[in-house]
């Protein structure tokens, strides 16, 4: 809770131009400091003492990039996002504070004159964890309005038996039929969105036709001993649940950008 007399956190770190823009760039996909630099249009020394001020106001983290270790991944957490302009309503006036707890976004809509669905290509190393989690959750959610496809740069021989335990068990999805595909197999196919969850195969992936919308998600592969936590005392299967949750979390705030296709940025 903010001072009387004072703005709420997400309004003075919001207000600041540069800082606002980097939460637009964010709110699109993660980004490394240098293609920060470059969408603002902004010196690397100034966009990182920004960045530095949002990371402390706990709006946006940082992941080191598993193609690169000296680089790293920025995101936004949309949910601390929603929770701080929630609070800085409810500063305003009490008649601002939300009634009722927002529930799962309602399925996208096909822009108007079309009669697809919108598709969604995800894609990773092995599809064998991350890719086919994402995949399957966004199908469930996207309420039949949605096509969602996975493949990978370097598939594995078979999905991994966690993937398949945390779907079934969290989810209520079932994958255990399912086996990884490589990325040659989809080339040729058209997608609204490709949507790269692996630091290495944003690295490599190809071009596909139609200019789809190309997004990063930065996240840890579940299945690599300590890149996701695993170190930290956490078994395998409590690694894939959290990760899960985390691929759920982005796969809602998509979902929130089809249905409102003209309210994200480009």
């Amino acid at each position: 809770m903010a001072p009387p007399g004072q703005a709420p956190p997400f309004v003075r770190l919001g207000a600041h131009p540069l800082r606002w823009r980097l939460l637009t760039e964010l709110a699109a996909g993660d980004h490394r400091v240098r293609e920060l630099t470059a969408l603002v249009d902004e010196p690397q020394n100034l966009v990182s003492y920004h960045l530095r001020v949002l990371r402390q106001g706990g709006l946006v983290t940082v992941r080191r990039s598993s193609f690169d270790a000296r680089d790293s991944y920025y995101h936004l957490d949309l949910d601390r996002c929603a929770q701080a302009l929630t609070a800085a309503g409810t500063a305003l006036h009490p008649a601002l504070r939300p009634t009722l707890h927002p529930g799962p976004p309602p399925p996208p809509v096909p822009p108007t004159g079309r009669s697809a669905r919108l598709r969604v290509l995800f894609t990773c190393t092995g599809n064998s964890a991350r890719s086919p989690i994402a995949e399957a959750l966004l199908t469930r959610r996207g309420g039949g309005h949605v096509e969602a496809a996975s493949a990978g740069s370097h598939p594995k021989q078979e999905i991994h038996p966690h993937a398949v335990r945390v779907l079934r068990e969290r989810y209520g999805i079932e994958i255990a039929d399912r086996r990884p595909r490589h990325l040659d197999t989809v080339t040729g196919r058209r997608f609204d969105y490709v949507i790269s969850l692996c630091d290495k195969v944003r690295e490599v992936c190809p071009e596909f036709p139609g200019h789809p919308r190309l997004v990063h998600w930065s996240i840890a592969d579940p299945s690599a001993p300590g890149d996701a936590g695993e170190d930290a005392g956490e078994d395998g299967y409590a690694v894939f649940c959290r990760t899960a949750a985390e691929i759920d979390t982005r796969v809602r705030h998509l979902l929130a950008a089809l249905v409102h296709p003209q309210e994200v940025r480009p």
